[in-house]
């Protein structure tokens, strides 16, 4: 059998954050860049960006959420939020779901690890998508196509880090 990796439609949400390292959810205090990690942005500002923006190894949100290793982050966003702790978690167990607790990038190459075990397939570029939500701000996906590699592999998928330009990445939800 294979991985259903990303979900059979991708539309399982991957929020990841680089496996077995202390990380912090940092951001520049630059106006400029903050506006552009809250959506808003020129298409001029907007350019191509490599597969090693996202090189590492890179662990799932998914498994510490549903093992509730994140209930203090929902408690401290209810204090600060407009739903409870318990609506972050529901809210949350939806955008987090998948079934890849793991992936690992290598120049060209991504590793998928589920619970069915690895799928590795090579990628190549395949340009950007840009997406208005309802508020009005933006987002940009960079696409990524499979080029060859193990059948359970996703044929494309997409990053979206908040960022729209060349940069090394701190996290990433991946479609």
């Amino acid at each position: 059998m294979q991985p259903n990796l990303l979900g059979a439609t991708f539309a399982a949400l991957l929020i990841a954050m680089p496996a077995l390292a202390e990380t912090k959810h940092a951001h520049s205090h630059d106006a400029e860049a903050e506006q552009i990690y809250k959506g808003y942005f020129e298409d001029s500002q907007i350019a191509d960006r490599a597969l090693s923006d996202w090189e590492g190894d890179w662990q799932s949100v998914y498994p510490l959420h549903t093992s509730g290793k994140l209930d203090e982050v929902m408690d401290h966003k209810a204090a600060h939020g407009d739903k409870t702790a318990e609506e972050y978690r529901a809210y949350y167990e939806t955008g987090y779901a998948t079934d890849v607790d793991r992936i690992v990038i290598e120049g060209d190459t991504v590793t998928f690890h589920g619970a069915d075990g690895p799928a590795q397939a090579r990628y190549a570029y395949d340009g950007y998508e840009v997406l208005t939500y309802e508020k009005g701000n933006r987002g940009v996906r960079f696409v990524f196509a499979k080029t060859e590699g193990d059948a359970a592999a996703p044929a494309y998928f997409q990053f979206f880090d908040h960022k729209i330009a060349p940069a090394k990445a701190d996290h990433y939800h991946l479609y």
